[in-house]
């Protein structure tokens, strides 16, 4: 952190009315915030984990999505005192871990309130250093995990408002039987294309092409590369291609928010040899929710492969 960045945070007047504790009961006023109706202060690392908390927590959240523009890498996002603030008034924090997210923890670090944090590698219950290859932090792509992090919100949430504690359960309830839908629509790929190959330029859908039975043939070194903002060494490179190129993958996976000269050469290797091209995000685009945004991830895929 920067010397103007520290000066500046230290200026910021950390005025916490409404906290809850570490294991998640109410602290301090937060019970008689509860009491009089106040909405849940809440803030996510991204907009993706914002909309979820919203769904479950309706009118009875008011969440503060850090990360919150499809056009921008998550990666590189930079934290300022705007966000610091939000986080010191927080009564529940929701962050994707696994070293995605750094930011939030530096800035809880920094301050001295004790919201409730939902991490969600720890909700997933996954190793993150797995046998084989890297852990992929991109949780929201697995709906195992999101509804485990459902019933989780709803209750941290009901902890803090123990007067809607029948709302957010409900709410929960719905959004997991949607959840399962998309489970469905996995499985109806993996049905009809178990073993299909797929390419991608970073581990982004991973998750969900896994749950569809599909085959990433990627070099992994070429993935790793491009999610690393690093160069990819000129025989990797002509591996990626030469997939596209022979049609050994029926899709190609491209995260439209890292984009350069390598990226773009796999793309146009996919579009000049008939290959499906399946854009995904890290955030949640304009105008949809987490569940319609999924719900066209899921369509996507099964069009591509069977195409």
């Amino acid at each position: 952190m920067n010397r103007a960045l520290t000066l500046l945070l230290a200026g910021v007047a950390v005025s916490v009315t409404a906290c809850s504790s570490a294991s998640g009961a109410p602290a301090g006023d937060a019970g008689s915030a509860a009491a009089a109706g106040t909405p849940v202060a809440v803030v996510a690392s991204t907009n993706v984990y914002g909309d979820i908390v919203k769904t479950i927590g309706g009118d009875a959240v008011a969440v503060t999505s850090v990360i919150d523009n499809p056009d921008k890498d998550p990666h590189e996002y930079e934290a300022d005192a705007q966000t610091q603030l939000a986080i010191s008034k927080a009564q529940l924090v929701v962050e994707n871990g696994g070293g995605y997210d750094d930011f939030v923890d530096t800035m809880l670090a920094a301050g001295s309130s004790k919201p409730t944090v939902v991490n969600v590698v720890e909700v997933s219950g996954y190793e993150q250093e797995p046998a084989e290859g890297e852990f992929n932090e991109h949780l929201w792509y697995d709906f195992a995990t999101m509804e485990k992090l459902a019933t989780r919100l709803s209750s941290d949430l009901a902890a803090v408002r123990p007067d809607q504690a029948t709302t957010f359960q409900a709410n929960a309830t719905s959004f997991t039987e949607t959840l399962q839908k998309l489970e469905q629509g996995e499985a109806d790929i993996k049905a009809d294309h178990a073993g299909d190959g797929v390419a991608i330029t970073e581990p982004v859908p991973v998750y969900l092409l896994d749950a569809a039975g599909l085959e990433n043939r990627t070099p992994d070194e070429f993935s790793e590369a491009i999610e690393e903002d690093s160069d990819v060494a000129p025989a990797v490179l002509q591996q990626t291609l030469a997939l596209l190129e022979d049609k050994q993958v029926k899709l190609l996976a491209y995260n439209e928010q890292t984009t350069g000269p390598q990226t773009d050469s796999v793309l146009k290797a996919a579009q000049d040899n008939d290959v499906a091209v399946v854009p995904v995000t890290e955030t949640l685009p304009e105008g949809e929710t987490y569940l319609s945004w999924m719900q066209k991830n899921v369509d996507a895929v099964a069009a591509g492969v069977g195409g």
